[in-house]
């Protein structure tokens, strides 16, 4: 027997196909990882072969529940949060019953039927809020720790940029107007103590960011055409796990084949 097993595919997602007359679902992530490699991308969604799991953000998903427990109680009462009256945004948390279900991720989240492409595009977001005007401000949670000062102006933070996008264009996609300007809520883990002591604390920041969801259009059309291809795709120009695939795998049939 040889040392190639079949792959049990492992994607959350059932796999593409093109016969299918049924819509489907691409999630905000799935975007991502197709603008980053789109042979990972069709690897995954077309054959449901995954990158390997990588290990959860335990400690960022606790900051992030956290968020949202402190901004849901300012929700509940229609108040301004200290955060927005020190940073001077005029806007508070928007109340909807849907919002635990936008929160979704996994499963549900906020969704729009793209009937041009036939893809139902969805993502779960952080938090809404709402501004004197009516729009929805799209609003994510960050936690870091390190001593330089938060900014958005790292290179590998344009994904959260397209990520904030994501959201604009599915809530303008629901009806909602939304306002340009998102905010991402940044909690820094502060190291600079004597000594843990059980608790760690955190600096927030607000920073605010205009988002330009303009590429997403285009990028779907591309998306679409990768999975209807029946060629396997380029790698990305930056992506770790196809050159390792491709090694790898030389490395192991030469060797399989010389026994």
């Amino acid at each position: 027997m040889g040392i190639f097993k079949p792959y049990q595919v492992k994607s959350q997602y059932s796999c593409f196909d093109k016969s299918s007359e049924a819509p489907y679902t691409i999630s905000r992530s799935k975007i991502e990882r197709f603008i980053e490699c789109p042979r990972c991308f069709w690897l995954e969604c077309v054959h449901g072969i995954s990158r390997p799991d990588i290990a959860p953000y335990t400690l960022n998903n606790a900051v992030d529940e956290l968020f949202k427990r402190e901004f849901d109680i300012h929700r509940a009462k229609q108040s301004l949060h200290p955060l927005l009256e020190k940073y001077g945004v005029d806007a508070v948390p928007f109340q909807d019953a849907r919002m635990e279900e936008w929160r979704d991720a996994l499963k549900r989240g906020i969704k729009v039927h793209d009937k041009k492409r036939n893809l139902v595009v969805r993502g779960g977001i952080d938090d809404v809020w709402i501004n004197p005007k009516g729009e929805l401000i799209i609003v994510d949670y960050k936690a870091t720790a390190g001593k330089d000062i938060v900014t958005l102006d790292n290179a590998w933070k344009i994904a959260y940029k397209r990520q904030v996008e994501v959201y604009q264009w599915l809530f303008r996609g629901n009806a909602f107007a939304v306002s340009n300007t998102a905010y991402f809520v940044y909690a820094n883990g502060d190291d600079d103590k004597e000594a843990f002591d059980g608790k760690l604390e955190f600096d927030v920041t607000l920073l605010p960011y205009e988002g330009d969801d303009s590429w997403i259009d285009p990028t779907l059309d591309k998306l679409k055409a990768c999975l209807e291809s029946d060629t396997i795709p380029e790698t990305g120009k930056m992506c770790d796990y196809c050159p390792y695939r491709e090694h790898a795998g030389k490395l192991l049939l030469s060797v399989h084949t010389k026994k």
